[in-house]
Order: structure tokens, then C-alpha cells, then sequence
């Protein structure tokens, strides 16, 4: 696939880039932050090739996707009405929804707010989780964490965006820290400050791609930019909000996908997901950390594609 060719179509009030392969059941696979459709590229041709049609967008706010300035559009109830649109825009009636990182939030909550466009849902490394409104972002992550740090407009574009190239050699890579380092390692570490995105410290290990793919991520975000992706951050309120009174329960076939020493997430973070997915087939990879994707992608073709299989094909 080309992955500097996308095509483009018009849902709920912007302009989309997506690429898509293959015929069959529809796959959307949904990248997360800061990534780009390219991050699915060890993915899509094993599952076309099992028989299946698959989806892969630029969301709001990057790449070539519009990136509107309203902060509130960024809420995860209208990215599910951008894929829905999408979906919409391409005649298919249900897919399979399934994301890494943040991309992961629309496709869990394609159950909560569009469940009759969902055939599935699943998700690498991010756990499904109900909103509950916190007094602020700091009662969630504290106040040194790179979430809170993120809400500041301007700040984390200014670090992320000093040495693009610096700061994606530093962020896709592999395991370095296990779990049981990053819990034993001081709480200045632990707290998991902005400067971990751009290996100050470094916590990670060896590159997860080649100079070839380091130089197409530089390209898209130099001349994109971050806010697009990091607006996503900025509209916890609004989430808690718009989630408010709704149904968290997903009676759909679900896969839960994680790494065993993504410290992006506390241990524990997926306890308690099958009371609210009664369907949920649940994996731990291994020796693998948070762009589980990049790092294992046999690994994770071996779980996913099968998965597909199974249950859609």
C-alpha cells in the first residue's frame, strides 16, 4: 500500500484521508498518537489476505485530515461520528473497529455510541474503561504526568516539535523498562513526565523501525504538526460529559490485546473489562511494550487475524 496516496472523503463536516485494501468484511483499523495509517502496515496485508476489506484513516486532526481548531471536536462521541461517516461514505454497514493508543477510544466506545455500525471491537495495549468525572486531569495521571503537562496549549507542540526527528527516534522503539523496573524506579520516573516522549530519560529500547520509516513519520509531522493529535488530550471534561447516563455494557465480540510491559498503562489496567464486554477474548504478548504493532507485529497478526477469522469471516 501507498501510504503517500491516500484517498479522501467528506464526513460529519470534514475532509478525511484513508486507505483501504482488499474485499470482504470490514476491518477499520484506527492508529493513536503520534502515529499516522503507516503504523498498521505489518497488519493490513495479513488480514486482507485472510479475506477481509480493510480501513485505515488519518483521524481528525492529522496527516492531511482536517484538524478543526474547536478543541471540543476532538471529543471521542464525534470521532466515532467521523468513522461512522466514513463508513457511510464508503457503503459499508458494520465493521469490525479496532485501535492502538488513542485510536482505541472510538473503537470501544463505537459500542457505547454506534453499536449498530459495529461488528467488533478490540483494541492494542489501551483497555476499555467508563468514564467517571474526576475533579481534574491531575486527579487522574498527577500533576507532573505528560497528560497534564499536554493540557497546556502550546507547551508539549513546543517539546514534540523542537526536533521532530529527535523525538520519533526516541518514541518508537521497544521494550526497554519491564513493568517491574518502571515500578521500582523513582517517582520522578514514575510520574512518567513529558520528557519521556523525547527519551529524557530514555525508558525505551531498540528502534522499532528502520531509517526508511523513521524518515516517513518526520515527513507527515513536519508538515503537520502535533495539535491535531494532541487535541484529542485537551477534552476530558467534554468526555465525561458526553458519557454521562450512557450504557457501558458491549455485547459484541471483543479482543483486548496487551503488552506485557506497555508502563504506559498500571498493571492491572484491563481487571474488570469482561463485566462490561461479556464476549471479550483477552492476550498478553510477551517482552513487548507500548507500539506493540511496530515491536511484534507477528505476534499480534497471530492473535488478531485468527480472531477475525473466527468470529467475522
Amino acid at each position: 500500500m501507498d501510504y503517500t496516496a491516500p484517498t479522501t472523503a467528506e464526513t460529519n463536516g470534514i475532509t478525511m484521508e484513508y486507505f483501504e485494501q482488499g474485499r470482504g468484511p470490514a476491518v477499520l483499523l484506527l492508529h493513536g498518537f503520534p502515529e499516522h495509517p503507516f503504523s498498521w502496515r505489518k497488519q493490513v496485508d495479513p488480514i486482507k489476505d485472510a479475506g477481509f476489506r480493510v480501513i485505515v484513516p488519518s483521524q481528525r486532526g492529522y496527516a492531511g485530515t482536517d484538524a478543526p481548531s474547536d478543541v471540543a471536536s476532538y471529543s471521542v462521541k464525534n470521532l466515532v461520528a467521523d468513522l461512522s461517516g466514513l463508513l457511510d461514505a464508503l457503503g459499508v454497514e458494520q465493521a469490525v473497529w479496532f485501535g492502538h493508543d488513542w485510536g482505541s477510544m472510538p473503537a470501544w466506545y463505537s459500542g457505547v455510541y454506534a453499536p449498530d455500525r459495529v461488528a467488533g471491537l478490540g483494541s492494542l495495549c489501551t483497555p476499555y474503561f467508563r468514564w467517571a468525572r474526576p475533579r481534574d486531569v491531575s486527579d487522574l495521571y498527577g500533576p507532573n504526568h505528560y497528560i497534564r503537562t499536554i493540557q497546556e496549549p502550546g507547551v508539549a507542540e513546543a517539546i514534540l516539535g523542537r526536533d521532530v526527528e529527535h523525538t520519533f527516534r526516541s518514541l518508537l522503539r521497544a521494550r526497554g523498562y519491564t513493568m517491574e523496573q518502571f515500578e521500582a524506579a523513582p517517582r520522578a520516573i514514575r510520574e512518567t513526565p513529558i520528557g519521556v516522549l523525547v527519551g529524557e530519560p530514555q525508558l525505551l529500547g531498540a528502534p522499532t523501525v528502520s531509517e526508511e520509516e523513521l524518515r516517513f513519520y518526520v515527513d507527515v509531522y513536519e508538515r503537520s504538526g502535533f495539535t491535531g493529535g494532541l487535541n484529542w488530550y485537551r477534552v476530558f471534561a467534554r468526555n465525561f460529559e458526553e458519557a454521562q447516563g450512557a450504557d457501558f455494557t458491549i455485547d459484541k465480540p471483543a479482543l483486548m490485546i496487551s503488552a506485557a510491559d506497555d508502563w504506559f498503562f498500571a498493571r492491572g489496567s484491563t481487571d474488570g473489562m469482561e463485566d462490561f464486554l461479556p464476549q471479550l477474548e483477552a492476550h498478553v504478548v510477551p517482552d513487548a511494550a507500548h507500539w506493540l504493532a511496530q515491536e511484534k507485529p507477528d505476534e499480534v497478526n497471530s492473535i488478531l487475524v485468527p480472531w477475525l477469522e473466527r468470529v467475522f469471516a
